[in-house]
């Protein structure tokens, strides 16, 4: 199916540019969201008649996402969950859960503008790139721990998970020591 692009849209197109894309793309995703419209000679021709209004319909929303953006750029959120000794989560760390701790922090984010590719799985510190428009994208840190004192630990950089970690000096010592003692016992 051809569509007229309404807005820029990451990977398609820019404004005012016809594409073809797959049928279910356009129906479920370009036309209910209004990014786009059949590419029809009406539409076309209704498209041209409101360019300047979605042009600087266009400039608004990049102008107050890059005021937003601009005081969320860097920011650090906190997302307490339960975890095992070595830091793997016993669930993950979603896009609605990092869009909630922005919201508690006071930014307006939906979870359809976190760009998370997979989902966390361990504790740490996660960089997670935002997108507030299509040409607007900051970066903000999650800080995923078992507790806030825990966080507080991660956020001056100090380790949080407990690993077993045997000098393997010591146990060939100690093997090549058993290993004499019986061939001792041998003789």
């Amino acid at each position: 199916m051809e569509v007229i692009l309404l807005e820029r849209v990451a990977k398609l197109g820019q404004m005012g540019q016809t594409v073809r894309v797959r049928d279910g793309y356009a129906r479920n995703y370009l036309l209910p969201q209004g990014k786009a419209l059949r590419a029809t000679k009406a539409n076309a021709s209704r498209f041209e008649a409101q360019r300047a209004q979605l042009e600087a319909r266009n400039l608004e929303l990049k102008t107050e996402a890059e005021a937003v953006g601009a005081k969320l750029d860097g920011e650090s959120v906190l997302v307490v969950r339960q975890a095992g000794e070595s830091g793997v989560l016993y669930g993950s760390v979603s896009p609605r859960d990092i869009a909630e701790a922005l919201t508690a922090a006071g930014f307006s984010v939906n979870r359809q503008q976190i760009v998370l590719h997979n989902p966390i799985k361990s504790l740490g510190l996660h960089t997670v790139p935002v997108a507030l428009h299509p040409e607007v994208e900051v970066s903000v840190t999650v800080n995923v721990a078992r507790s806030p004192e825990e966080a507080e630990r991660q956020a001056r950089g100090e380790t949080v998970t407990t690993r077993e970690e045997t000098n393997l000096d010591d146990l060939g010592l100690e093997v090549g020591a058993a290993l004499a003692e019986a061939a001792g016992d041998e003789e």
